[in-house]
């Protein structure tokens, strides 16, 4: 049976409309007021014995700051906790009735089921989102979802109040009178809970290299990307879902076969390599990875070198998470497996080290395909237009070059961000006659992903919420993605630091970022940046955008985290804070 807590209630007539329509649901029905003084309402005291004939429980002089603290509320979780134009009374300004809210949201929130819900209905304006018509400016509104985020709740849906709907009802209560507040263009904001922030923790990994077990601490900031396992078999993972729709229409128009064996995350990779497999690739955007410990399948040799640190780039050949499944297509053409005329598919996780911001992640998905075709054109065509195809609704770009025997295609997305590329080059070794092309395809499966279902933010593609994935559950096939957070609330903060100028990585500053906030800053950006003319070191000031697309962010709980930064900026950086 679902629980209905209504608090600050005036004259009943909501309440009582509520339990007319609200079928086998328990009604607890309160108000803040004397008995006394709230029967003292028109009909008030009508609609109080409709409620407990029809057995609703009514209370009063009910805190709604204070709900847990009612010995009869404390008892209960409640699946549905409403309000309805919340006021401080009388002439209270923007500030109090923020305050209101706030401790509303608090306490609700402590007799709340996890999976409930908390209505909130503001006038139009009031409530500080692009919903109110007109909106009002953000320092002149009760900013209720800010508000909510103090209580680890975000907004999930707002939609017009209808008083209509509600048989009887007469709004009470404007400034402590009889008067009713303006319900013309008043929104309902629905309220549910988030998942809380986790700070992540060191992660002890192990990998098979060759003939050796390597063990190595993962980067602290890649920790909630790993062993999520979105293309198992059971997965309905969006990326999955694109993964699926590319191999069968590839496999419409040419054989693809999986490749067999192990292809691990971690590789032993001369820096050498990296211009080969992808000419965009430099050492720094590359996480080396510096073993704890080696165990034999095979005792290291004295020869061995150790490798660079995790934080910045190697000074020799040594272990790195691959930033790139291009490292394997040797791999795939030496296999036993391989054979022409077939397409031979490889799909995971690459890892690369870049800046905070809305378009790049440290980590995605790829797919690539790799095979050795007939040199003739039509093979190769016919596997661009199959790719085009599918990308064509997405407004997917194909630029097409020659560069001596290796032809490229480049695919890009509407604002310009790389999405994949095709490329084939002879075959070494090959006869003229019937001549081979090696064929290799390389898709961001991650942004595919985004594309394809309308995701906002790349970071909802990580999100556990199980919000998220039962999106893409729905059958036959998932539309785009409705966001479970709407209007979530940004905040801006600048940090400053000297710094020795040849001494400092920019990367491992957003690495530190990404620790420090656990992904809760969507944005960083370099504002200042100048030398000192007498002391030789630099100043370096940078602006964090902080907002969340899936879990609740108060502008407390942003405090915290700007704090953390600037106590791990020191530590890990050896900077000196501004």
């Amino acid at each position: 049976m679902r629980e209905v807590l209504l608090v600050g209630e005036g004259n009943f007539s909501f309440a009582a409309a509520v339990r007319e329509t609200a079928g086998d649901a328990r009604i607890t029905a309160t108000c803040l007021h004397t008995e006394t003084h709230a029967l003292a309402h028109e009909r008030a005291a009508r609609n109080v014995q409709r409620l407990r004939e029809r057995g609703a429980t009514v209370l009063f002089e009910v805190d709604c700051t204070r709900l847990k603290e009612h010995e009869d509320i404390q008892k209960r979780l409640y699946d549905c906790v409403i309000f309805n134009f919340p006021h401080c009374g009388r002439k209270s300004g923007v500030k109090k009735n923020r305050a209101l809210l706030a401790k509303f949201f608090l306490s609700s929130s402590e007799v709340l089921h996890v999976n409930g819900e908390v209505h909130v209905t503001l006038c139009n304006g009031q409530g500080g989102t692009p919903r109110d018509n007109p909106m009002r400016e953000w320092h002149n509104s009760w900013q209720v979802v800010a508000m909510a985020a103090e209580a680890g709740l975000i907004l999930s849906n707002v939609r017009p109040f209808d008083a209509d709907k509600y048989r009887g009802y007469r709004c009470t209560g404007y400034r402590s009178q009889d008067k009713g507040f303006h319900v013309e263009g008043a929104l309902n904001h629905v309220f549910t809970r988030s998942l809380p922030y986790v700070t992540p923790e060191k992660l002890r990994m192990e990998a098979v290299s060759g003939k050796q077990t390597v063990k190595y601490e993962l980067p602290e900031e890649l920790n909630e990307y790993v062993n999520r396992e979105f293309l198992g078999q059971q997965s309905h993972h969006p990326v999955k879902l694109v993964l699926e729709l590319l191999l069968r229409e590839v496999k419409s128009s040419w054989p693809v076969c999986p490749v067999s064996g192990s292809f691990p995350e971690l590789v032993r990779c001369e820096q050498e390599q990296l211009g080969g497999c992808d000419s965009s690739l430099t050492p720094s955007d590359v996480y080396w990875i510096r073993q704890t410990e080696t165990h034999p399948l095979e005792r290291r040799t004295g020869g061995e070198r150790d490798c660079g640190s995790a934080e910045g780039t190697a000074g020799c050949g040594c272990y790195c998470l691959r930033p790139s499944l291009l490292l394997h297509v040797q791999d795939v053409v030496q296999s036993k497996g391989f054979s022409p005329g077939t397409l031979h598919s490889l799909s995971g996780l690459v890892f690369r080290r870049v800046p905070v911001s809305r378009c790049c992640s440290p980590v995605f998905h790829q797919l690539l395909l790799v095979g050795a075709l007939p040199s003739e054109e039509t093979p190769l065509r016919c596997l661009r237009d199959c790719l085009e195809g599918v990308l064509a609704p997405y407004d997917a770009s194909f630029k097409e070059e020659r560069l001596g025997e290796e032809w490229r295609v480049t695919i890009s997305s509407q604002d310009q961000r790389d999405v994949g590329r095709i490329t084939s080059v002879s075959m070494a070794g090959s006869e003229p006659r019937g001549s081979l092309q090696l064929c290799v395809v390389l898709l961001d499966l991650d942004r595919l992903a985004s594309l394809t279902f309308a995701i906002p933010d790349w970071r909802l593609l990580w999100s556990a919420d199980p919000r998220f994935l039962a999106h893409f559950e729905q059958q036959p096939t998932p539309g785009p993605f409705r966001p479970f957070s709407l209007h979530p609330p940004s905040y801006t903060h600048d940090v400053s630091f000297w710094v020795e100028p040849d001494a400092f990585d920019d990367l491992s500053f957003h690495a530190a970022v990404r620790v420090a906030t656990g992904g809760a800053v969507r944005d960083v950006q370099l504002v200042e940046r100048f030398r000192h003319p007498h002391m030789g070191h630099a100043s370096m000031c940078y602006r964090l955008t902080y907002q969340s697309p899936d879990r609740a962010l108060s502008r407390s709980r942003v405090l915290e985290l700007q704090d953390q930064l600037r106590r791990l900026l020191p530590l890990r950086l050896q900077v000196t804070l501004r």
